[in-house]
């Protein structure tokens, strides 16, 4: 389905803090001066699929007026050097001037996508992919009920998400009719929460949050909310977003590691996402920070087997973020990439546990890819 099974996802979030402060993390990162050099770089370790992100925010200047300037540079390196690239079209940031609560901004994010859509057309003759807005789910949370992101809503998630639901169909619409071969990723984040076995009521409250991480994609798909437009064919393909702190306790905040006996394997939770929605998926975010980032990425991967073994029809394996990035809150620099800060001719230095353990997967799924295709052309001979 993609480029490269393994796949390079650049952080682009533009949300505001509490603070009134902006994130640009294409920028803080360095990846808007060195992304040409960063698409290259990450191609030679065998990632020619990469996740990243047009900044709106810098786009639309004014209603309905687009300056294309911090984004050309990125679609023309990624035209030039080969690179297939799924657009984030919102990741956690908008225009000042919009109010995301109103009507509006459902049309003037489907008027942006389309814009997009037709720059890309005009720039390159690759079918595009998109992601209309990163996980819908946890930006409701965050926006909508906790008021930890702009514009720092409370106890109004289930308006937002209903909201950014409308504006992800309206987006897909748009973009269709300005270029039919487009594909789209809609990308969640998958949990386990843990109650207390000895307590029914607490598991019973535990698997209500669980279920919780269904709702975005059951709005689009048009079982839940059918007002809302959503359809099956707006499931295209199922980005999963999964990381060592997406299991935990109810109540207790702690979160689960592997091993735990409460602790889900994570290919049993890819198999229930695929039984519920018979759609191709594949891990659109998946890392750790520190020395556990080699670990990691042995441990997704040998579930990422066991899950295909399954019949689970996982297409690839997105480290996200490819880059080390200074954190959202405090500016802390989270070494949690397979590549660190640009050194001389905008070349990065490389975590190397991670790169090896990287070579080493790629290696086997090669095998395993091999092994597969052969047995296919034997059944078909």
């Amino acid at each position: 389905m993609f480029a490269s099974f393994f796949q390079a996802g650049f952080e682009c979030s533009t949300h505001r803090r509490r603070d009134g402060r902006r994130l640009d993390l294409i920028a803080a990162t360095g990846h808007d001066a060195a992304v040409g050099a960063d698409y290259r770089q990450v191609a030679g370790l065998g990632l020619r699929t990469v996740r990243d992100g047009l900044r709106w925010h810098l786009i639309e200047t004014a209603p309905g007026r687009y300056d294309w300037s911090s984004f050309l540079p990125m679609l023309r390196a990624a035209r030039d050097l080969g690179i297939e690239v799924i657009w984030d079209l919102c990741h956690y940031g908008w225009p000042d001037e919009i109010d995301v609560w109103r009507p509006e901004f459902v049309d003037g994010f489907a008027a942006f996508a389309a814009a997009a859509a037709r720059l890309i057309r005009s720039e390159t003759d690759a079918a595009p992919w998109f992601c209309p807005v990163n996980e819908i789910s946890f930006l409701a949370w965050a926006a909508g009920d906790k008021a930890y992101m702009h514009p720092f809503g409370r106890k109004r998630g289930g308006e937002f998400k209903r909201q950014m639901v409308r504006a992800s169909l309206a987006a897909m619409t748009a973009i269709r009719a300005v270029e039919g071969r487009a594909r789209f990723v809609q990308a969640e984040p998958a949990i386990h929460v843990a109650g207390d076995p000895s307590r029914p009521r607490s598991c019973k409250a535990a698997e209500r949050l669980t279920l919780l991480q269904f709702e975005a994609w059951d709005m689009l798909s048009g079982a839940a909310a059918p007002e809302l437009g959503g359809s099956p064919d707006s499931l295209d393909v199922l980005g999963v977003n999964y990381y060592a702190d997406n299991q935990w306790f109810r109540r207790r905040g702690r979160t689960l590691e592997p091993g735990d006996p409460h602790y889900r394997p994570f290919r049993d939770i890819l198999a229930e996402i695929y039984r519920r929605y018979r759609r191709p998926l594949f891990i659109a975010e998946t890392g750790r920070e520190g020395d556990g980032r080699g670990p990691w990425l042995r441990l997704i991967a040998e579930e990422v087997r066991g899950a295909i073994a399954a019949g689970v029809p996982v297409e690839g394996i997105c480290l996200y973020p490819v880059l080390d990035y200074p954190g959202w809150d405090d500016g802390r620099h989270c070494a949690c990439g397979l590549l660190g800060a640009p050194g001389p001719a905008s070349r990065r230095p490389l975590h190397e546990p991670l790169a090896a353990e990287l070579k080493r997967q790629q290696a086997i799924f090669q095998r395993l890819f091999a092994a597969s295709g052969a047995t296919r052309r034997a059944q078909a001979g």
